[in-house]
């Protein structure tokens, strides 16, 4: 790969570093020999953050700063060579507060590229989302030239958000010829670094927990939190990055598709799993009287698949399997005490083992 090698004491500014894609992106750049601050909102969190990278802990450090509040940035950015923003309000479900919700998103990312401009930081790194492509005027498969139209009837307050939170971003790249990248996701899933499962993965928890009983037509690309840290990091090394937006995702897979790959991986939990899809027309229904029915009426049955060719290009960059990846994260919410089987298939499963004997 014909990219510029950092010296190993570059500092590199990781915002969100407790969140499930911030702490992925940490480790990918201590791994790789640099340096790391990370930002949280409350330093509280700092020693239990900070034992996920014990092995790295000369090369890591923390700061205090909130996207809802102008103080601390430029302090957090001081003496760092990149920033990677990968922090933004995310929600597990249905938003009361939508005009909140956008406010912290562009403003938050606003906030962090102007102090990143005032001290002349390299590169910025903005995680945006394939929610800021695929829900506008294009077609499947969605490329780094579609964005969602944040005016139509699909446009959620959580697509909204990190639509205009880019376009924001853009908008003052342009203006302050600021060197900027942008990483569009699909679905994040894999292991976790800690306990708190967050959005994405708490999809995966709740399938697995036997929160549901039939699934809607519903479908997403599942992208590999580990490759999505690695495109980050790629996307600030890389020359020829900046100014580009690139999407990273696999194939898209419905929601019974998830649960059966989860079913087939763990079959201890594959009684808690559905298997059966709602009827579109039951989830139009429940749109009428459910919110978190009426963030994705929208989008059932919509062909959502994306085309990752630039980022495969540019940043040379090439998804794990994703099976592989629904496997990782179903693992991991086992090994962490996330989920649990029903006693009776663990009885039934031991009993199966015990009859192979």
């Amino acid at each position: 790969m014909n990219r510029t090698q950092l010296p190993k004491d570059t500092t590199v500014l990781v915002t969100g570093i407790s969140g499930f894609l911030g702490g992925h992106v940490a480790l990918q750049l201590l791994q790789q020999g640099y340096r790391v601050r990370g930002s949280m909102r409350a330093m509280r969190s700092a020693p239990e953050i900070g034992s996920r990278f014990q092995p790295f802990a000369k090369s890591l450090s923390f700061v205090e700063a909130d996207l809802d509040q102008d103080l601390c940035w430029t302090q957090a950015i001081e003496g760092c060579d990149y920033v990677i923003h990968t922090a933004s309000p995310f929600p597990s479900g249905a938003v009361r507060d939508a005009a909140g919700l956008i406010r912290t998103a562009r403003e938050g990312t606003l906030r962090v590229l102007r102090a990143a401009h005032s001290r002349k930081v390299q590169r910025v790194v903005l995680t945006s989302s394939i929610a800021a492509t695929n829900h506008g005027g294009g077609r499947a498969p969605f490329s780094e030239t579609d964005w969602t139209d944040t005016e139509s009837k699909r446009a959620t307050a959580y697509y909204q958000s990190k639509t205009l939170a880019e376009r924001a971003a853009w908008a003052f790249a342009e203006q302050n010829d600021l060197p900027l990248a942008v990483i569009n996701p699909g679905l994040i899933l894999g292991p976790l670094m800690g306990n708190d499962c967050g959005t994405s993965v708490g999809l995966i928890k709740h399938l697995m927990s036997g929160r549901f009983r039939r699934l809607p037509r519903y479908g997403c690309a599942i992208a590999d939190v580990r490759d999505v840290a690695l495109a980050h990091v790629r996307a600030m090394i890389q020359p020829e990055a900046a100014g580009h937006r690139f999407i990273v995702g696999g194939r898209v897979f419905w929601m019974k598709d998830l649960a059966r790959v989860l079913a087939q991986s763990f079959p201890d939990y594959a009684s808690q799993l559905p298997s059966a899809e709602l009827p579109n027309w039951v989830v139009r229904i429940l749109a009428l009287i459910d919110a978190d029915a009426r963030m994705i009426v929208h989008e059932l049955g919509r062909d959502l698949r994306i085309n990752t060719a630039k980022a495969e290009t540019m940043l040379q960059w090439q998804p794990r399997p994703e099976e592989e990846t629904i496997r990782a994260c179903g693992q991991s919410l086992i090994d962490n005490g996330l989920v649990t089987a029903g006693r009776q298939n663990r009885s039934a499963r031991r009993r199966a083992n015990a009859s192979r004997r």
